[in-house]
């Protein structure tokens, strides 16, 4: 988001310069963004410029911005106010001219209400808030961004994998706690791990599987409540067959097998469940498996281009 807003300003000639405050050590977090001058600490042999300098009249992106401790938010404050940095060990401000966007996955007014925030940088950080949701509550961009980042990760690695339409669904049906970043690392270790070129949903991280299928088939939990044991061992029935059948591609033969079971009495459970749960007209289109095969063709659409 902050590269896409500096590539569609007059500044996309100018720097871009992205800066992880969790990623730096405190006690070089201000040398970092502001510059030192030569002597200013042990092992400074030479004068530096800050990434303040270096972006001017540029971008700056400071990602997760909430990680600053409060010394060092009361010279950004400074920075954002008058528009110049002091470097570590001198006098002599600075004058920088430089959009800078900020970025943080904790919610800053309760940061700001237990005291771990400045209220008056947040005020002064938050001209324009942007609210990017977490990549499960727009599921609708999965598909596109998997291929976004299979396309990357094939061109990196001079591959030609692909991702099945069952991995897909898995993909698309997961949580993504790390939202992008989390998804675009698993997209680039499913190509680098590939045999065949294509990546089925087998070879998806265990952690995505079995949230999916638990998302499928809830695991029943015991409460102060009554529970129904019947539709709970059913419910736990119908997920070990699937999971079989999944694991055989539905060849019952071998999935009965796995479960220690005849044939016939896997068919019969399966007919049996099939009957328990007949279509309604609300169950016969379901608009999000519409939405789905349109993104994924959009996707493949992309792919071919």
């Amino acid at each position: 988001m902050a590269r896409a807003i500096h590539a569609a300003s007059p500044r996309v000639s100018r720097p871009f310069v992205p800066v992880n405050c969790a990623a730096i050590p405190e006690n070089l977090l201000e040398s970092e963004l502001f510059g030192h001058v030569r002597g200013a600490f042990t092992g400074a042999h030479s004068s530096r410029l800050g990434m303040f300098q270096v972006a001017n009249h540029g971008t700056i992106f400071l990602d997760e911005v909430g990680e600053l401790p409060l010394a060092l938010q009361a010279k950004l404050l400074r920075v954002l106010q008058d528009g110049e940095v002091r470097p570590v060990g001198t006098d002599h401000p600075v004058a920088v001219q430089v959009r800078v966007i900020a970025a943080t996955n904790k919610e800053l007014p309760h940061q700001v209400e237990k005291g771990s925030f400045r209220e008056d940088l947040f005020f002064r950080l938050q001209v324009i808030p942007i609210h990017l949701p977490p990549l499960r509550a727009r599921r609708s961009d999965i598909p596109i961004l998997v291929q976004h980042f299979l396309d990357k990760a094939n061109t990196k690695h001079a591959l030609s994998v692909s991702i099945s339409r069952e991995a897909m669904i898995y993909l698309w049906e997961y949580d993504w706690p790390g939202n992008i970043r989390e998804l675009e690392n698993l997209i680039e270790r499913l190509v680098i791990l590939s045999d065949n070129g294509v990546t089925e949903w087998q070879d998806l991280p265990a952690n995505v599987r079995c949230f999916v299928s638990d998302k499928k088939n809830p695991r029943p939990t015991l409460s102060s409540d009554q529970v129904d044991f019947r539709e709970a061992t059913d419910q736990l029935q119908l997920r070990l067959m699937d999971e079989a059948l999944r694991l055989t591609n539905g060849n019952k033969s071998a999935a009965a097998k796995i479960l220690g079971l005849k044939r016939t009495t896997l068919v019969a459970k399966l007919r049996k469940q099939s009957g328990a749960a007949k279509p309604t007209a609300d169950m016969q289109f379901d608009p999000r498996q519409e939405t789905f095969d349109t993104l994924l063709a959009v996707g493949e659409h992309r792919k071919e281009r």
